[in-house]
């Protein structure tokens, strides 16, 4: 049936108002369903979108310029690449120290050791890059010929995360600073001109340096959740003119100037968008008071880190520490052992029993801190140094000579990892460590493993215990204890290339097997050091443990060639 024209005009106004009234609702629900798009699984703000106030604005972007537009694009971006913050509230850390400050292994090494340090119980890496880090830009001289580029800082951390790693930089931020201080760019930084050991924090630019320093290795790190600003051992401070100028006008207090640059160093890192905790060294804080400390402010977002490496260090000194860190207020601490690396100067070898006592007096430490309910221990580093010196004052410097390579160590982490795990070192636990590495047996005081090894880098800790027990004592003895080599072949004749034949033949056999036997033997050494380290590495570490021996071995040979090339001829004045 036809329907007539008022009726037609009444559905027509019918479905307009509907129109209308759909559009009405539509607009007035947009915020509040866009805003429920962007709201986390518990029905929260979801940390990736941000506050609703932002979106809000960023709805209309034809209000606002084109150079605004692309700022909040690029944050956005920056905004997608926060890392949740995880809690740590009921993990105890156990963190293997990598210090690349020498002996740097190539990324295809750790990528063999790090199952092993997580199959030993270790949680985290705690890495001193210095100069291996990939800076660039201003920084680039900062970075060593052999640093690891960007790609491979992302594997490093792929496969810390592969293997439940959390990885933790250290960048040093106001001692230890040799890597910076050394370049000639840099020197005016430094607090006494004639030693790059540590910064003027005076002058403004030492604190843009670090900020530039940290952000870049920081915006490589964006998975961390704790980042270590060193801050240990700040020789000389308050020698140079400008500390001393500051000194004079602030009562002599240089527990308070060194704070107000750690004060520094901490906010910027702090304000890091994805919730950055910082760790320091302890030994600067614990000569500075505990109001000083608390004006300073640093406790909010900082936790000291004590380190001792002794095998008999005083425990009662440390729960003294502990408990002034407390009253601070600071939320946390953590303790650093050591598994290699203090022993001694250009020390080749890793003392098992040394170290495995440093660790059974931290488990002492901490049973007590356990049961003080002011201090809270979030983990333990264990700590092992590339470099050392010839004494604490003097050591983990730059300009040290290497100490014992990472393959050595492995058998003195294995014990000390176990023994923090298990609670002590008994035969149960010595049998874990056994079964791991692949060795039948140990002798803790001989620092000896009986049996191949079957870890990564085994080979070459075989071979370097070959050189640090034979290589010496087997060339004395060829060259000092044969005495036909004095009758007939001293230090004269070769000086001037004198020597009969017939008499130099009874001794050089055995010298030149001995040559030969260890020429041969370093060169595969030195094919299984190449496998694991950058070229550098293995230059220094065969000048340092193998020529002063070998070059004397190879000189005597070139000479005793030379001289029976020579057919007994007289000798040359």
């Amino acid at each position: 049936m036809a329907l007539h024209r008022s009726q037609k005009l009444n559905l027509l106004r019918i479905a307009v108002l509907l129109t209308v009234a759909l559009a009405g609702l539509k607009f007035f629900f947009r915020d509040s369903f866009t805003l429920d798009q962007h709201k986390g699984p518990g029905g929260g703000e979801s940390g990736f979108w941000g506050k609703a106030g932002g979106l809000k604005q960023l709805a209309k972007p034809w209000d606002e310029p084109l150079a605004l537009t692309e700022a909040k694009v690029e944050a956005a971006k920056r905004e997608g690449r926060k890392q949740p913050v995880r809690d740590f509230s009921s993990t105890q850390m156990r963190l293997v120290h990598l210090d690349l400050k020498g002996a740097a292994p190539k990324v295809s090494y750790l990528e063999q050791v790090f199952p092993l340090f997580s199959k030993l119980g270790a949680n985290g890496v705690l890495i001193e890059y210095e100069d291996m880090f990939p800076f660039k830009g201003e920084l680039e001289v900062l970075k060593s010929p052999y640093a690891y580029s960007e790609e491979d800082i992302e594997k490093i951390q792929d496969l810390a995360e592969l293997n439940k790693l959390e990885v933790i930089p250290l960048v040093q931020t106001f001692g230890h600073v040799e890597f910076i201080l050394k370049h000639d760019k840099y020197r005016h930084l430094r607090e006494v001109e004639r030693f790059p050991n540590s910064f003027n924090p005076h002058v403004p630019e030492t604190l843009a340096l670090l900020k530039a320093v940290l952000t870049q290795v920081l915006d490589k790190h964006r998975r961390s959740s704790w980042v270590h600003i060193g801050a240990d051992e700040v020789f000389h401070l308050g020698e140079g003119m400008d500390s001393k100028t500051w000194l004079s006008r602030n009562a002599g207090d240089v527990g308070k100037m060194y704070l107000n640059h750690i004060r520094e160093v901490v906010a910027f890192v702090a304000g890091q968008d994805w919730g950055l905790q910082v760790l320091m060294w302890d030994d600067m804080l614990r000569k500075v008071s505990v109001a000083a400390i608390q004006d300073s402010g640093i406790t909010r977002h900082a936790s000291p880190m004590l380190w001792f490496y002794a095998p008999n260090f005083d425990t009662q000194q440390i729960g003294k520490y502990v408990s002034k860190y407390a009253e601070c207020g600071f939320k946390t601490v953590w303790f650093a052992s050591a598994f290699k690396g203090t022993t001694g100067p250009a020390q080749a070898w890793t003392p098992l029993n040394h170290h495995l006592q440093n660790h059974l007096q931290w488990l002492s430490v901490m049973r007590s801190v356990a049961k003080n309910p002011s201090a809270r221990l979030q983990g333990i580093v264990l700590t092992g140094w590339q470099r050392q010196g010839p004494c604490v004052e003097l050591s983990y410097d730059h300009y040290s000579a290497l100490c014992e390579l990472l393959p050595v160590g492995i058998p003195s982490l294995a014990v000390c990892l176990q023994t923090l795990v298990n609670g002590g070192f008994n035969e149960a636990t010595k049998k874990k460590v056994l079964d791991i590495l692949g060795f039948q047996s140990m002798q803790l005081e001989k620092s000896t493993c009986v049996g191949n090894g079957a870890f990564p880098g085994s080979e070459v800790y075989r071979m370097v215990e070959q050189v640090n027990n034979q290589l010496k004592d087997s060339i004395v003895k060829v060259l000092e204890e044969e005495s036909s080599i004095r009758g007939w072949f001293s230090p004269y004749h070769r000086k001037h290339q004198f020597g009969n034949p017939r008499n130099m033949e009874s001794f050089g056999s055995k010298v030149l097997k001995v040559h030969e036997d260890w020429d041969g033997f370093l060169q595969a050494l030195r094919s299984h050091l190449e496998a694991i380290y950058f070229p550098d590495t293995v230059e220094e570490w065969m000048e340092e443990n193998v020529n002063p021996h070998m070059d004397r071995l190879r000189e005597f040979v070139r000479d005793f060639r030379e001289v029976i090339r020579l057919n007994a001829r007289p000798k040359t004045l």
